[in-house]
């Protein structure tokens, strides 16, 4: 099957409203393009549970600040629309930056508190882009179930956040993080790594991975986590530590003794390139 393209909202709305005639539930995955096999796991899973899939694909210029890589992120449209049909995907939605942020554009959405920290105090801003867009997009698609990945764990909850406290119609679903074989998260960005920046990355997901069995073993200081990261992130050769934390997984405020459910999360520099990763887990899971 190969997947059905639109590029207008009326378009986008007049298909979702035959599939729903037909008795159809919608689900949607949310993409920035670039799609890997983190997106299609997230596709398929969308497939199963529902009637109808959208996915839509759109780099979204407001949660990008003004060095970041959003000339150089890449923009494979073929292949996007290739993965997404493979996936049986029904309709990919590819609007134009003016059609989502049109002239005389001036409505932000902002979820305090929890867009602040972690990824918030690195990129100033950038949620208040995510959570512009998301929003835009559920009215635009107005799905019954919409999917993300745990790979952006700071992201998942901010949007599980902005459903609950504006009340939307919508019923997230998350999805694992899907790894390379040596356990480096998939990431659109990953293809920025030169050879010796690939082969120390995994270091990362170690890093959680090692913090992870210190506290399901019953380590409950979250500075003994921190060093733990920390140490194995400091053998990758090159890496810069932009931040490592043990943070509550509903709060995302720091921790120092874990209780209940926890989220462990870094982000580390390779030269230019900045990667993100984060683990759950669940002391009381032990």
């Amino acid at each position: 099957m190969t997947v059905a393209v639109a590029t207008a909202i009326a378009d986008v709305r007049s298909r979702i409203a035959a599939a729903r005639r037909s008795g159809k539930t919608i689900g949607f995955v949310p993409t920035m393009g670039a799609l890997h096999e983190g997106h299609a796991s997230l596709i398929r899973e969308a497939r199963s549970a529902t009637g109808f899939v959208v996915v839509s694909i759109f780099v979204n210029p407001a949660q990008f600040g003004p060095s970041e890589d959003l000339s150089r992120y890449p923009r494979p449209l073929e292949a996007d629309l290739a993965l997404c049909s493979s996936c049986g995907a029904d309709l990919a939605f590819v609007p134009s930056v003016e059609m989502i942020y049109p002239p005389g554009f001036r409505t932000y959405v902002e979820v305090t508190g929890l867009q602040d920290v972690l990824e918030g105090s690195s990129r100033p801003g950038h949620f208040r882009g995510v959570a512009t867009v998301v929003l835009k997009l559920f009215n635009m698609v107005q799905p019954d179930f919409a999917w993300f990945g745990q790979k952006d764990g700071q992201q998942v909850r901010i949007i599980q956040q902005l459903v609950r406290d504006l009340d939307l119609p919508v019923e997230i679903r998350v999805g694992s993080t899907v790894r390379e074989r040596d356990g480096l998260a998939l990431s659109s960005r990953n293809q920025y790594l030169d050879a010796a920046q690939r082969q120390a990355a995994p270091m990362l997901a170690q890093a959680l991975e090692a913090a992870r069995k210190q506290a399901l073993a019953g380590e409950r200081r979250a500075a003994v986590l921190l060093k733990t990261m920390t140490e194995i992130i400091s053998r990758a050769p090159g890496s810069k530590v932009d931040y490592v934390a043990v943070v509550d997984a509903d709060t995302l405020q720091p921790l120092d003794t874990l209780a209940g459910k926890a989220m462990l999360a870094l982000a580390v520099r390779f030269g230019s390139t900045r990667l993100i990763d984060n683990i759950l887990v669940d002391v009381n899971d032990r």
